[in-house]
């Protein structure tokens, strides 16, 4: 299977494991939670997926690589204590607790989140000495003599041992044990999560010109050569730092992360092209609906692999720019709560203020407004470190409480100098800047579904109804960000396409029928 039906599988048994019965017990007692296996080559997303998960669900996740693990760090350390049996007193061997399963009851603790997923990745590239106790972990979820915390679901990975050296082979008693998924790599998946983080267009373009070279291992005259998904997201991001600095690409670089001589050519070259079609194309102008004539032109006449490639420029800039979008929706959208609540809250101020003025306070208005929002920024603050502590924290809430934290520190910033008499002028404050941050979305909206037109336009003129028609409607109907913007804001050049496209589908699958029919 692929690491997007590998997630799918794992979610649903997690999501039975943790269903309990009507006196709240867990309904599959823990000896019956067989652990998931997840066993494919490295670099393919076990880890990303497992993050995915916890963040979907809402529940922790806590993850150890075992490779550096001994017997006295999993299990514990021994210690001598005393206790009295039928009236004598003995000396007996406990263990002290695991580090892992502490770092369980840390999480909880620190979180507040009582569910979670226990993550051990290179399961089977155990030390010798730890390898007798994985059995009876595996079974009874117990490192020592203690047990993983209820509510805590136990996910395993590992690579095959044409991957890794240091792997132990599983016998048929530890696999009766687990519940075995091998994953594949897939590059259609793949690029479905490169969309999503936002991946340099360089690599995907590249890729979806050749697929093969997603991910190799081969044996050659200069040792193991290989090529992973973890690579390519390395390499995004050195990409884009270097581009950023104005830093020459050399081979060199691309392979400190691809190691294979060939595909670190064939990049390299892809790359350098790339840059050059950014230049003749002139992508800002087309974008912008100014189209040079020779652009449309050179279009019409480029060979498929260019045509790919232009098409693969426009889109990033379009979807990226659809994605800040929905992101500052998103984040305005969270904002309305608490501000509701400071709304309320500057509506009895004023009054509040006036009978602490009374009694020879000397309170205003506006310093109970700033009050209530540091009590807010700091629940928000509180809020998202529990959920990182917690490992269930996904990129884009991240990015969403950090954006309502910088509103609400700057409205207090904003107020401590702000010429407010009372808490209705406080909250006029704060109305104004949420005001101006509606307004500047709106004009960002204005400006990327012009993009998204002039992206049509210049298709239209340049490829006609070619296939590269179809392959832009596509992208922008499989990308989250392009999907939900299109849906909440609109586009009359994709739903008119999209109609055409789903009439030549239908008209296709009608002249088959018939066909089949054989009428003459």
């Amino acid at each position: 299977m692929n690491i997007k039906q590998a997630k799918e599988y794992i979610k649903d048994s997690v999501r039975l494991y943790l269903k309990k019965n009507e006196f709240g017990e867990y309904r599959v007692p823990v000896v019956r939670q067989r652990p998931i296996f997840l066993l494919g080559a490295p670099g393919i997303g076990k880890t990303a997926i497992m993050e995915q998960i916890a963040q979907e669900m809402g529940i922790a996740l806590v993850s150890y690589s075992m490779t550096h693990h001994t017997r006295q760090s999993a299990l514990g350390l021994p210690f001598i204590t005393q206790k009295n049996y039928g009236g004598q007193e003995y000396s007996v061997s406990e263990y002290t607790m695991s580090e892992i399963i502490a770092s369980i009851y840390d999480t909880m603790e620190q979180s507040g989140i009582k569910e979670g997923i226990l993550f051990l990745d290179e399961i089977n590239c155990v030390s010798e000495t730890l390898a007798p106790s994985m059995l009876q972990f595996l079974q009874y979820k117990v490192f020592g003599r203690h047990q993983v915390p209820e509510g805590w679901i136990v996910v395993t990975a590992g690579n095959p041992p044409e991957y890794n050296k240091s792997v132990r082979e599983f016998d048929v008693v530890t696999y009766d044990r687990l519940k075995l998924l091998e994953v594949e790599p897939d590059f259609g998946i793949w690029k479905e999560y490169a969309g999503e983080k936002r991946l340099h267009p360089a690599i995907v373009n590249f890729l979806d010109l050749k697929k093969d070279a997603f991910y190799c291992m081969e044996m050659t005259t200069k040792g193991r050569s290989y090529v992973t998904a973890r690579g390519w997201e390395d390499l995004s991001q050195m990409l884009q730092l270097y581009e950023e600095e104005e830093l020459a690409v050399e081979e060199s670089l691309v392979g400190q992360y691809i190691r294979n001589d060939r595909i670190v050519k064939e990049f390299t070259a892809y790359y350098d092209l790339f840059n050059k079609y950014k230049k003749d194309y002139h992508i800002n102008a087309i974008l912008a609906g100014n189209a040079p004539a020779q652009a449309v032109e050179k279009a019409k006449t480029a060979a498929f692999d260019e045509r790919l490639s232009l098409l693969g420029m426009l889109l990033d800039r379009v979807q990226a720019d659809m994605k800040d979008v929905m992101e500052q929706a998103a984040y305005l959208k969270d904002l309305q709560a608490p501000l509701m609540a400071v709304k309320e809250k500057a509506a009895g101020a004023d009054g509040v203020a006036n009978s602490d003025a009374a009694g020879g306070n000397s309170v205003s208005g506006k310093d109970i407004i700033l009050t209530q929002l540091s009590q807010i920024t700091e629940v928000r603050r509180k809020k998202m470190e529990n959920l990182q502590m917690a490992n269930s924290l996904s990129e884009a809430d991240r990015r969403r409480h950090l954006r309502v934290l910088r509103f609400l520190e700057e409205c207090q910033k904003g107020l401590y100098t702000a010429d407010a008499a009372n808490a209705e002028e406080a909250f006029g404050v704060i109305r104004g800047k949420y005001d101006g941050d509606v307004a500047n979305m709106k004009q960002e909206t204005a400006r990327t579904k012009a993009e998204l037109e002039a992206l049509f336009a210049f298709a239209e003129a340049a490829f006609a109804e070619g296939n590269e028609m179809l392959i832009l409607v596509t992208e922008l109907t499989v990308h989250n960000a392009s999907a939900q913007f299109i849906a909440t804001f609109g586009s009359e050049a994709y739903n008119r396409h999209n109609k055409e496209l789903m009439l030549g589908e239908r008209s296709n699958d009608i002249k088959a029928q018939i066909a089949a029919l054989e009428i003459d």
